[in-house]
């Protein structure tokens, strides 16, 4: 697919996913500079779900091929799917085309290590840097068309998040 037009697009499936809120013990929040893009953007933890895999099961994998760590317990899991449609312009190059954006369950999780257990160096990066940051930051670090998915996230989380 080398071009998709808006009735194209919306007839492409979206890709299930994951992701991850970690949360240190200080109530910040883990996000990673994306490696493969242009402009600076962050996000938190996210991937896709495997053939016969569980949305926690999920979780667990790709927060430890993100971060290099498994040192977290799981809080609390997204009632509903949550879902973000890429920019027409990336359709195309985005997972070969084939999904107009992702559906996912998304996970609070407390991380439970220290900073030296996180190694983003893992065998397929997907981040050149990260850090812990305030909740109320993310909105404006995180690249345009994922934030109103990031909005539903902290709505999602926002009662938890004022009790920890």
């Amino acid at each position: 697919m080398t071009q998709s037009l808006p009735a194209d697009i919306a007839r492409l499936p979206y890709r299930l996913g994951v992701g991850m809120m970690l949360l240190n013990g200080e109530g910040l929040v883990f996000v990673g500079r994306r490696i493969d893009q242009r402009t600076e953007s962050w996000q938190m933890p996210q991937g896709g779900i495997d053939k016969g895999e569980e949305p926690r099961q999920t979780a667990l994998r790709e927060l430890r091929e993100e971060t290099g760590t498994d040192r977290a317990e799981i809080l609390r899991e997204s009632r509903d799917w949550l879902t973000y449609d890429l920019p027409p312009e990336l359709v195309a190059n985005v997972w070969h085309g084939r999904y107009r954006g992702q559906r996912q369950k998304w996970f609070l999780l407390r991380f439970t290590g220290h900073d030296a257990d996180i190694d983003i160096a893992t065998a397929h990066p997907e981040f050149d840097a990260w850090r812990w940051v305030a909740v109320a930051d993310l909105p404006r670090l995180i690249i345009p068309f994922k934030r109103p998915l990031y909005d539903q996230v902290l709505a999602e989380f926002g009662p938890a998040l004022a009790r920890l």
